[in-house]
């Protein structure tokens, strides 16, 4: 059910713009909110929004028609850099089945085995896994290599002058195991590193080992119900003797996005409330001020004498610095988790409670399953969180894939 009217968070998500572009827009006449006909308050009405592109793509998505998709036969994944196993289970839920998973954090892999006992977790440095025996044997290689930037000397890299980063040990897996099918995720900022040098010469060293590389897409997590504003660029690839066997479809976005309430409250994403967990708790003094900040603000709505006890120097800087002293607010999604919810210039405070948000609702954001089990001291099960892929994304984009190698049998 596609509702009718949006509030201005809801439109700045959906547009991806900010609420100041939207308040301009609003003051000169080009997008102007209406009065909602029950409570008054200042909406949009989704006819306002039909003529913008990210608006159609979610007032027609085929999402449902998309979750019917199943695979022709059990595919086989190899998955590197698997961490905690965000990506792992969006996988597996799509119809993907995992035949090893590496990764070198002891924790993220005690997690994956507490889990998922029959996975096949190999734990310790990429550099030292041999692939080979796994040629022709699986259908798609998987993973987030962390990118290291690379030094050019003026001349294009082929794939051995990447060695001793990441990347190479990447492109060395595809090579030994020669899948139909790779899929690599990274940071936004990929795209933009070094002016887009980096990522074209990535595109070029896959391109090299036989793959036909599709254009690279930043998707936004909460246009796949997940409740946070998260951004990951994927990349496809497909070998070159199937390429023109088949075509990839990016995942459609799901009807609505996605807020706090739903991550944390009963709903449409999941059963119950959020169970009881451990967290991080704030300084007496810390907490004090925080107090003062109401949902969805930040340190500019504190008083002027604790705004300066609280920012200290960087009171007299110039910059938004939006997430500091941040309180998240019910009706919009989670700004992007890092690896520890009380970090001063990336606060995540709880919408209600003055507290910064605890592990169990740190993986309802990511969207993990409440039955996923975490290992390691309190720190380590943040930063595991933290930097995994969000399973609704990873799930969606696995959606795509299995219906790639649907098309390619």
């Amino acid at each position: 059910m596609i509702p009718d009217f949006y509030s201005i968070a809801q439109v700045a998500d959906i547009l991806s713009l900010s609420k100041e572009t939207l308040r301009r827009w609003d003051n000169n006449g080009t997008l102007v909110p209406e009065r909602h006909p029950e409570n008054n308050y200042r909406v949009y009405h989704r006819a306002q929004l039909e003529k913008f592109e990210q608006a159609q793509l979610l007032f027609n998505s085929e999402w449902d028609k998309e979750l019917l998709i199943r695979p022709k036969r059990p595919y086989q994944l190899i998955e590197l850099f698997a961490g905690a196993g965000g990506l792992a289970i969006g996988m597996e839920r799509a119809g993907f089945e995992s035949v090893l998973l590496n990764e070198i954090d002891k924790y993220a892999c005690a997690t994956l085995r507490k889990n998922r006992p029959n996975w096949n977790v190999i734990e310790g440095s990429i550099t030292n896994v041999d692939f080979k025996p796994y040629k022709g044997k699986v259908d798609i290689l998987s993973g987030g290599f962390p990118c290291q930037a690379f030094s050019y000397a003026g001349k294009k890299l082929g794939f051995e002058d990447t060695r001793g980063t990441l990347f190479y040990e990447f492109g060395r897996a595809l090579k030994e195991c020669s899948p139909k099918v790779f899929m690599a995720e990274n940071v936004r900022g990929l795209a933009s590193h070094d002016d887009g040098r980096t990522l074209e010469t990535i595109r070029s060293v896959l391109s090299e080992l036989g793959y036909s590389v599709l254009e690279p897409r930043v998707l936004k997590a909460v246009f796949y119900r997940v409740p946070q504003k998260r951004e990951r660029l994927i990349i496809v690839g497909i070998r070159n003797d199937l390429a023109n066997k088949a075509e990839f479809f990016w995942p459609s976005p799901y009807r609505r996005i996605m807020v706090m309430r739903d991550a944390l409250k009963k709903g449409d994403l999941y059963t119950c409330d959020i169970p009881e967990s451990d967290g991080q708790k704030y300084p007496k003094r810390k907490a004090e001020i925080l107090n003062f900040v109401p949902p969805g603000g930040y340190w500019r709505d504190l008083p002027d004498n604790l705004q300066r006890e609280y920012m200290q120097k960087s009171y007299f800087l110039g910059g938004g610095k939006t997430g500091m002293a941040r309180r998240l607010s019910w009706d919009e999604p989670s700004l992007t988790l890092t690896c520890s919810p009380a970090q001063k210039q990336t606060e995540r405070c709880h919408p209600e409670e003055t507290r910064p948000l605890n592990i169990r609702e740190y993986a309802r954001i990511q969207t993990f399953p409440d039955n996923w089990e975490f290992q390691g001291s309190q720190s380590q099960k943040y930063k595991q969180i933290g930097n995994a892929v969000p399973v609704n994304l990873a799930e969606a984009i696995g959606r795509s894939l299995i219906r790639l190698l649907n098309d390619i049998e």
